[in-house]
């Protein structure tokens, strides 16, 4: 009977010790989230954070794809199953999260912080940068995302990996100015090394000017004399719209005398959706690989 007692007993610390031993603790933006089982049915509010579950195997059962899955790099889609859409990033749907009954929901700092009590509520929320955070925040980020979701060793070999990628792609780069400017219809935006295209363009060896005037923001307004004053040797033009006040300015004697039109250095995508709003592992690689293209060309 002691035996037996014994026995259960040890079954029963043993029990507390792997329950303690598989909480997983890590920081976020609340200070620290703490998770005791490793969480399978995930809801991602954010592209990025789609990018990290993508990048160690793992699928989201909803994502805030702002109801356009094609948003949603193509090379992130490959490597996961289809999703419940939960709206979008600036609002997902409260309701559409409960129905998935989630048992982990990542959330933005900047986006969902308004909405985390309520996040709560549904699921553990993990919440991290996304929308305003560097391109090293991200790294830091996708690995703390896979330490909760229990595939730490598979992100630090895939981060490795990356690492290598970018570095081996900066040595065929120039080191000159360059610069990632947002073009929407009445408004051109040029981005700093605060943001996260901007800091990637230093990880890659680029210099990255701020603007004159620049309130230190990601992305800070401008007009074409201040583009000028800025005058990069690469300049890479992401039109939201076909209707872009960089194709208004195209006739102005400062837009012709700018270094990157008149040495033909300049990039002009529409691919907003890679060079402004999905951040991760495959965007980085993606976009590394574009420069390269482009600039060797020449």
């Amino acid at each position: 009977m002691l035996l037996k007692q014994a026995k259960s007993l040890l079954c029963f610390f043993f029990a507390i010790f792997s329950f303690t031993a598989n909480a997983i603790t890590v920081k976020d933006a609340q200070g620290e989230f703490t998770i005791n089982y490793q969480p399978k049915r995930i809801v991602a509010l954010e592209y990025s954070f789609v990018d990290a579950l993508a990048n160690v195997g793992v699928s989201p059962i909803g994502v805030a794809d702002d109801k356009d899955k094609t948003r949603i790099l193509q090379s992130v889609r490959d490597k996961i199953n289809d999703w419940q859409s939960v709206g979008t990033r600036s609002q997902p749907s409260l309701e559409a999260i409960a129905e998935l009954k989630p048992d982990l929901i990542i959330a933005d700092q900047n986006r969902h912080s308004a909405v985390y009590n309520e996040l709560k509520k549904i699921a553990p929320t993990l919440l991290l940068k996304s929308r305003q955070e560097t391109y090293q925040e991200n790294l830091v980020s996708a690995q703390t995302i896979a330490d909760v979701v229990g595939k730490s060793e598979q992100m630090r070999q895939r981060i490795k990996a990356h690492n290598e990628k970018i570095a081996a792609i900066s040595k065929t780069l120039p080191k000159v100015h360059a610069m990632i400017g947002i073009s929407r219809e009445n408004q051109f935006l040029i981005t700093t090394n605060e943001s996260y295209t901007g800091s990637l363009l230093e990880a890659l060896g680029f210099i990255v000017d701020k603007p004159l005037n620049s309130k230190n923001k990601a992305n800070n307004p401008a007009g074409l004399e201040q583009l000028a004053a800025s005058n990069p040797a690469w300049l890479v033009i992401v039109h939201y719209r076909d209707e872009s006040i960089t194709k208004k300015w195209a006739d102005e004697p400062l837009w012709q005398a700018l270094t990157a039109v008149q040495k033909h250095q300049l990039i002009n995508t529409n691919d907003s959706a890679l060079w402004t709003r999905s951040r991760g592992l495959d965007a980085a690689e993606q976009i590394a690989q574009i420069l390269q293209t482009a600039i060797l060309k020449e």
